[in-house]
């Protein structure tokens, strides 16, 4: 079973979906690789209380690592990935390619990139946190601006 809430963020809208009582999803307005809404379930809070509080104390600057149970569907290199995205510290970055280093894969920074862009969980899992190997900051489903604000952010460079 599926059910959805909607919260105010300084990066605008977030939509929460969980599956079965499980957080299965935090998508951006305009987000790429957005479910379809019709997909998210009723609206519903009761399973989100935990989710809710854990990212208004992010967005405040008073936490730095969420310990949320998540339930993440995809492939196993896509989860792989995803593992990894988590294991990226607060106001740190990583490259595609030392994500794929990490896999002990060095070749497949591109499958990083397109599996860290199918990430369903931005900002609790941190694909955020992932730039070009020059630093660059390229592709972020919610957009390029919402990447730079969101670490920027970590960076300490803005605060809400």
């Amino acid at each position: 079973m599926k059910q959805q809430t909607v919260i105010d963020s300084p990066y605008g809208p977030l939509t929460l979906v969980a599956t079965d009582g499980v957080l299965s999803g935090l998508y951006m307005v305009g987000q790429r690789h957005r479910p379809p809404e019709e997909t998210f379930g009723e609206r519903d809070e009761t399973p989100f209380g935990e989710a809710i509080d854990q990212l208004r104390a992010y967005f405040a600057g008073e936490l730095k690592e969420f310990t949320l149970e998540l339930r993440m569907d995809g492939t196993p290199f896509q989860r792989g990935v995803w593992d990894q995205l988590r294991q990226i510290p607060y106001g740190e970055i990583r490259s595609y390619g030392e994500l794929a280093e990490s896999l002990g894969n060095p070749a497949a920074s591109r499958a990083v990139g397109l599996a860290n862009g199918k990430n369903p969980i931005g900002i609790i899992v941190p694909c955020h946190r992932v730039v070009g190997a020059n630093g660059s900051l390229t592709g972020y489903g919610g957009g390029l601006d919402r990447k730079k604000r969101l670490l920027d952010f970590e960076s300490g460079a803005a605060l809400f």
